[in-house]
């Protein structure tokens, strides 16, 4: 079975987590202020599209006010916030980061949604968490940094009330990576593992999962990181000014990399969805 190695923080997009905090500074808000979920739309969202990709989760999984949702790499806890402030319903946040996990912690508190959503700092290889109770499962781009994907599957799988569903957005290879790709890919993006689209569906089903669904989601990803470069380059003066040139040239580097292996093409993007049998 593949072992993690070296350390998620050399993935360059988890470093400098104070620069939320300095950006809401720079809007004049103290600490101790309350926020607006929304508000917080450009800064606590890791994943691709943003709110936009979190209102189309709750609608397929059909989320309700009495539903129990678990986040898996809940990071900054955007999603979460989202969730809980448009269906109500109650959420386990899973996060492995202690500095991501006491910030996310912070902004629900200071959005008033500490009744609603629990963040815990764990692994979710052996976090406790209770069987068969949530009815569903989320994680967005997390699994990608855990390659001993046979149990984590089996993990969300026991987690979900039989009929559950559960939503994941993954990379997946379109091709071969080469070797220095492998290196950026291990280094820069804390991927270790890197399945093909028909392995990853084998997979999911091999967990028990069924009515499974892949969606490949690599030009959307690939358009999407290549603005998101372009437009972090265009904001570099007022960027170094709030956050150091330290911070901007982790990010234009990270930016840059995710760019690259999408744009050569090594890279997919995946939205995968599927259901647990029962009722």
């Amino acid at each position: 079975m593949p072992k993690r190695t070296g350390t998620i923080k050399t993935m360059k997009l988890y470093q400098h987590v104070e620069r939320v905090e300095r950006e809401l500074d720079e809007q004049g808000l103290s600490d101790s202020d309350a926020l607006e979920v929304e508000a917080l739309e450009t800064l606590d969202q890791l994943h691709y599209h943003g709110r936009s990709a979190v209102l189309e989760a709750i609608e397929w999984l059909e989320l309700r006010p009495d539903s129990r949702f678990l986040d898996i790499g809940s990071g900054l806890g955007g999603p979460a916030r989202v969730i809980a402030s448009e269906v109500g319903c109650q959420v386990t946040a899973v996060e492995l980061q202690d500095d991501l996990n006491r910030l996310a912690q912070s902004l629900t508190r200071r959005c008033g949604l500490d009744d609603r959503i629990e963040h815990r700092r764990a692994d979710i290889l052996t976090a406790s968490l209770p069987s068969s109770e949530f009815n569903a499962v989320v994680s967005w781009l997390t699994f990608l940094h855990i390659p001993e994907r046979e149990s984590l599957l089996t993990r969300c799988f026991r987690r979900l009330k039989p009929g559950g569903r559960i939503l994941v957005e993954d990379f997946f290879a379109r091709r071969e990576p080469s070797e220095e790709e492998r290196e950026l890919l291990a280094h820069e993006v804390y991927c270790q593992r890197l399945d093909t689209l028909d392995d990853y569906h084998d997979l999911i089903e091999e967990a028990g999962f069924d009515q499974v669904q892949c969606h490949d989601m690599s030009a959307s990803w690939t358009g999407f990181v290549a603005e998101r470069l372009e437009a972090f380059r265009q904001d570099q003066g007022r960027f170094s000014r709030v956050h150091g040139n330290d911070a901007y040239q982790a990010l234009e580097t990270f930016y840059s990399v995710m760019n690259g292996l999408f744009s050569s093409g090594a890279l997919g993007g995946l939205r995968w969805t599927a259901r647990r049998p029962g009722a």
